[in-house]
This record gives C-alpha cells, structure tokens and sequence, in this order.
C-alpha cells in the first residue's frame, strides 16, 4: 500500500496533540488543574519546575513540545505501517495496542528521562486514565490516519 504519509503523519499528529491535550485537561479538570498549567507541566520536562513561573511563553513551548511529540508518535506509526499492511488493515485493534505503547513509553522512557519536579503516580486509577485517553486521543487518531491516506 502506497500512502501519502506526509499527510497521514500530519493529521495524525494534529489530532493526536489535540485530542490528548483536551483529554488531559478534562480528567484533570475537577482537581482544578488549568489548561495553562498542563502546558506549563509539559515545558517543566525541558525547563523543570521554573516551567510553572513563566506564564505563557513556558505554556507556548509546552505546547508546542505536545505537538512535537504527538507528531513524533504520527510519523513511527505511518513508517512503521508501510512495512507492516496489518496495522493498516485493523487500526481499531493496533490503534488500540499503540495508544498503550505510547502510555508506556511516556510514563517509563520520556518522563524519567526529563527535568520534572514532580513523582510519577502509578496508581490504579491515574494510570486508567492514562491508557484510556491514549488509546483513543493518540492510538485510534493515528491508526486512522494513517488508514485514511493509504492507497
């Protein structure tokens, strides 16, 4: 299968970023936590936690860091997938498995490796969360995307 993978990877990392970023900011809403204050916890994985006392220029570079990511995750998928046509042929399923890939790889690869100032919480409940908004906010977009622009 031939796909346009440029437009596959960039509507895949759009919707990807976006919908695990309004994800974020809905199961974190009722602790109170801002979409400001996701954006800073994002760039506190380059800047640490003086992430949270730049205001909007540390959001910027939090978001634009998501999307750096979000599209990172697009572009391994849509190039892993011109190799291996079942990830193609059952996005719901390796969309599924790729959502969880991707959970696991931020929580035990990016996240240790980065300056955050805050403990990693693996309980029950956080990381339901987590697979849950990853499977259908990054695994599903992407494997559909990836799908949609495939010939």
């Amino acid at each position: 299968m031939i796909m346009k993978l440029e437009q596959a990877i960039f509507w895949g990392g759009i919707c990807a970023g976006t919908l695990d970023f309004l994800g974020a900011c809905v199961s974190n809403a009722s602790r109170g936590v801002t979409p400001l204050r996701i954006a800073q916890s994002i760039a506190s994985g380059w800047l640490g936690a003086t992430a949270f006392k730049g205001g909007y220029k540390t959001a910027a570079l939090g978001v634009a860091s998501h999307y750096l990511i979000a599209f990172g995750a697009a572009a391994t998928y849509c190039l892993i997938s011109r190799k291996l046509n079942w990830l193609l042929e059952h996005p719901w399923l390796c969309g599924t498995l790729y959502g969880v890939a991707v959970f696991w790889f931020m929580q035990l690869v990016v996240l240790p490796l980065s300056a955050i100032s805050f403990k990693q919480n693996f309980s029950r409940p956080v990381v339901m969360i987590g697979l849950i908004v990853h499977v259908l906010c990054v695994g599903w977009p992407i494997a559909l995307a990836a799908r949609s622009y495939a010939k």
